[in-house]
């Protein structure tokens, strides 16, 4: 039992008449009087008691013409849904992200994402840089959003943004009162920082920047989330670089100073397998930061 036959059935049950379903249906009524007799010939019923004057359907007739109406109504579904998918408009999208995007980058995207493209599944999972890579090449991620992203092989990485680092110090800190400062004026500070084990990218790039400009510093604490840092900044411990995105954190006892240095900056990259077979789903990630102008 074909698709195309079932639609003829449906025509001719709602019509009740051959000729009047033959031009609703843009075809000679002989043709379609044969698809009818060849479709109760596959049933083994009849559907239709045909006399001179109209058409009436059978009892067999009317069971099937609900499900009839039932099945193609499915497939047209089907047809839908698989054209969404094939244009990148549905399906599941396993995204991961840094905790710091989710202050300013993350919010927008999903607000973005659901509003644009209601059928794409947005799953999110917040990871480290380097867990990101890693679930990506092994599979379980489709995409990352990731800061100072290394070279990986059967990665790609598109760049969101460059973000501006900022230096967070004590309220009554030397520095203070200062509206900017230089990488150079930290020489000789107490630095509270991630710990290089759990967060290398980020780690390592502040680092280089520091040594580039020839500070040197110690490391006073190590603490894996923003907050914690800045808790333990404004606790007088050390001071600490961060993305300007940690403004957000209105702590007492904390201040932001802006940093001279052009290079200051941290780079955001979506990242994803370059032979990835969600390559629609992610262009749709790309798209949506597009239309934000991050």
């Amino acid at each position: 039992m074909n698709l195309r036959r079932l639609e003829l059935f449906v025509a001719v049950a709602e019509e009740l008449h051959f000729s009047r379903a033959a031009q609703r249906l843009h075809m000679a009524q002989p043709p379609l009087s044969q698809q009818i007799r060849k479709l109760e010939e596959e049933c083994k019923v009849a559907l239709f008691v045909r006399n001179s004057r109209n058409v009436e359907l059978t009892s067999e007739g009317e069971v099937l013409l609900e499900h009839a109406r039932k099945v193609l109504a499915q497939y047209a579904v089907m047809e839908s849904a698989l054209l969404h998918a094939r244009n990148g408009e549905l399906g599941r999208l396993r995204l991961g992200f840094v905790s710091s995007a989710a202050i300013h980058l993350v919010p927008g995207l999903v607000r973005h994402m659901h509003s644009t493209w209601p059928g794409i599944d947005l799953q999110l999972r917040e990871e480290t840089t380097d867990v990101q890579l890693e679930l990506i090449a092994a599979g379980t991620l489709d995409a990352g959003i990731a800061r100072e992203v290394r070279t990986v092989h059967g990665i790609s990485a598109t760049v969101i943004m460059h973000e501006p680092l900022v230096v967070a110090v004590a309220a009554d800190h030397r520095l203070a009162a200062r509206a900017t400062v230089s990488l150079k004026d930290l020489h000789g500070e107490a630095f509270i920082a991630f710990p290089r084990s759990r967060i290398s990218s980020l780690f390592d790039h502040i680092s280089s920047l520091l040594h580039a400009v020839g500070v040197d510093f110690d490391i006073a604490q190590e603490a894996v989330q923003f907050p914690t840092i800045l808790g333990l900044v404004a606790a007088h411990l050390g001071i600490a670089v961060v993305p300007e995105s940690m403004r957000a954190f209105a702590i007492p006892g904390l201040v932001y100073l802006n940093i001279e240095d052009a290079n200051a900056t941290s780079t955001i990259s979506l990242i994803y397998a370059t032979d990835t077979s969600s390559s629609l789903l992610v262009a749709r990630i790309k798209e949506a930061f597009d239309a934000m102008g991050s």
